[in-house]
C-alpha cells in the first residue's frame, strides 16, 4: 500500500547548504561529463524524503555509477519523472515562479528550447529566487543572474512510500497463501 508523505524541505535546503561547494562521496561526480546539475538537486529532494524508486524502466534511483536510473542525473528525465510519477518516491507538478518554494526545482532552457540546466530552490531575496547548482558552483545565487531563455519550475509536493498492511500481512501468513503483503 502507498502512503504519501509530506517532503521535508528543511532537509533538502540543509543538504544543499551542505554540498553546493564538495562533492559527497556517495554520489559520483558527472562534473566535465555531461554536468553533476541533475544528480546535486536528486541528492538535494532523496535527502528531503529518503524514498527511491527502483523500477529499471521509469525508476528514479541511485545505487552506483553504474546502475542508477537515467532520471537521477538527465534533465528531461527527471523532469518527466518527478512529474508524472504515481508510484513510490518523491512526486511533483510544473507551476509558476510564484508558486516554488525551497526544496523546488528549476529547469533552465537555452535559445534553442532546449531544458540543459537543473537547480534547486534555496531562498527567497526581495521577491528574488535563490538558487544553488553543481557544475557551476553555487549556494543561494540569484536565479536572474543566470542567463537562459526560458525556466520550468517544478514544485515536489510529497512523496509516496509503501507500508506494509500488517493484517493483509498476517493474513497471507496465516493461511499459507504467501510470505509477502
Amino acid at each position: 500500500m502507498l502512503e504519501i508523505k509530506p517532503y521535508n524541505r528543511e532537509f533538502a535546503y540543509a543538504y544543499a547548504a551542505r554540498w553546493a561547494f564538495e562533492r559527497n562521496p556517495l554520489f559520483y561526480n558527472f562534473t566535465g561529463i555531461g554536468g553533476d546539475c541533475t544528480s546535486f538537486v536528486s541528492q538535494c529532494i532523496y535527502a528531503g524524503c529518503c524514498e527511491m524508486n527502483y523500477d529499471k524502466t521509469n525508476g528514479w534511483y541511485y545505487v552506483d555509477l553504474n546502475d542508477r536510473s537515467p532520471s537521477w542525473s538527465g534533465v528531461s528525465f527527471f523532469y518527466d519523472f518527478m512529474t508524472t510519477n504515481k508510484l513510490n518516491g518523491p512526486f511533483g507538478r510544473e507551476t509558476g515562479i510564484e508558486d516554488i518554494e525551497i526544496g523546488d526545482a528549476v529547469q533552465l532552457m537555452n535559445k534553442m528550447e532546449r531544458y540543459y540546466h537543473t537547480l534547486i530552490v534555496t531562498g527567497k531575496d526581495r521577491g528574488k529566487i535563490l538558487v544553488s547548482a553543481h557544475s557551476d558552483d553555487a549556494f543561494n545565487r540569484r536565479l536572474d543572474s543566470y542567463t537562459f531563455a526560458g525556466a520550468r519550475y517544478i514544485h515536489i509536493e510529497g512523496y509516496r512510500e509503501y507500508v506494509k498492511d500488517k493484517n493483509i500481512c498476517f493474513s497471507n501468513l496465516y493461511e499459507g497463501i504467501s510470505l509477502h503483503s
